[in-house]
């Protein structure tokens, strides 16, 4: 069993960045693909950025590539989201998955959820 423990939201200008963190604890040495995902209220939870249990695969949805980067430490048992150039349609609950799959490619059903954090980018 995983858990998974997001942080790092908050309140930001236009423009603005944050680094949104998950934490793992439990089964920690599984080789888990990580994922980001966003939810606006009455909408559905989107995929935002996958990253490969090795950290070489990685993927972004259209309307964050070149702006959001997903990365891991599996020392630390940890997934980042770094978002920059943060818009006003950023705003969302992110909640970070993990799949049992190690692979990125193609994209994994996920196992584990975390409970989100909020991003609210002001304009």
């Amino acid at each position: 069993q995983v858990q998974l423990v997001e942080s790092g939201g908050g309140l930001v200008q236009a423009g603005g960045s944050l680094r949104l963190s998950c934490a793992a604890s439990g089964r920690t040495f599984s080789k888990n693909t990580m994922g980001w995902f966003r939810q606006v209220s009455g909408k559905e939870r989107d995929l935002v950025a996958i990253i490969s249990w090795s950290g070489g695969s990685a993927d972004y949805t259209d309307s964050v590539k070149g702006r959001f980067t997903i990365s891991r430490d599996n020392a630390k048992n940890t997934v980042y989201l770094q978002v920059n150039s943060l818009k006003p349609e950023d705003t969302a609950v992110y909640y970070c998955a993990a799949s049992n799959s190690p692979l990125a490619f193609p994209p994994p059903s996920y196992d584990y959820w975390g409970q989100g954090t909020q991003v609210t980018v002001s304009s």
